[in-house]
């Protein structure tokens, strides 16, 4: 057996949800209070859920009929649903916050995040979790380093032998296509000042804040 089958292995055994890992530095991300939030690609809600509590009105959105109604059924705040693509179907309106967790690498990249700045409100939040292809020896080195915490938290939460694989979105997994260089160099001109970074667990972030004026 091979270390990336190893791995594969224990993954599955021992599962855990890489995208609800970054909701808490989402939220910090954004203001304390605002009147609109939306968040694209909304699975299950858990996120949509958490901006309940910060905004007056939460939209949460998402492809998939199935998901969207489960997402119903386990949200007792008021959040609103809809079966949308999230390119061509953004509800109308303005938004003072808008999130979007390991959807975008399912989209195209420009024309997605370009909906994403024209429906943000002025002075508004973006925040964008992402998958992006790996490329040169820093990103292989983090991937790498991800491998031992990956292990340790996916241990700590199934310690009692009851692993549950998370089933917060269903999209079927697709492998990014672009790297973090083409990323920054496609969003520049889209989002100018966006923050972009890398984090652990195969994942970056972009934060946008979208001039008032």
């Amino acid at each position: 057996m091979t270390l990336t089958q190893a791995l594969s292995r224990f993954n599955e055994n021992h599962p855990w949800d890489h995208n609800a890992h970054y909701h808490r530095w989402i939220l910090r991300q954004l203001p304390k209070h605002c009147d609109t939030a939306l968040d694209v690609g909304c699975g299950t809600g858990d996120l949509a859920r958490l901006l309940a509590a910060r905004a007056k009105t939460v939209h949460g959105i998402d492809a998939d009929p199935a998901i969207i109604a489960r997402a119903r059924e386990l949200t007792e705040a008021p959040v609103t649903y809809t079966v949308a693509d999230a390119v061509t179907e953004i509800p109308l309106g303005s938004y003072d916050v808008i999130t979007c967790v390991a959807v975008i690498h399912h989209l195209p990249f420009t024309k997605a995040l370009t909906q994403f700045r024209n429906h943000l409100a002025p002075g508004g939040t973006l925040v964008v979790v992402g998958c992006a292809r790996e490329k040169g020896a820093t990103d292989f080195l983090i991937s790498a380093a991800a491998i031992v915490p990956n292990m340790a938290i996916g241990w700590i939460k199934n310690r009692n032998g009851q692993a549950e694989r998370p089933v917060a979105m269903t999209a079927r997994a697709k492998p990014a296509t672009m790297n973090r260089a083409d990323i920054a160099r496609e969003a520049q001109p889209i989002v100018p000042g966006a923050k972009l970074r890398r984090r652990l667990f195969w994942r970056y972030t972009l934060v946008w804040r979208k001039p008032a004026t």
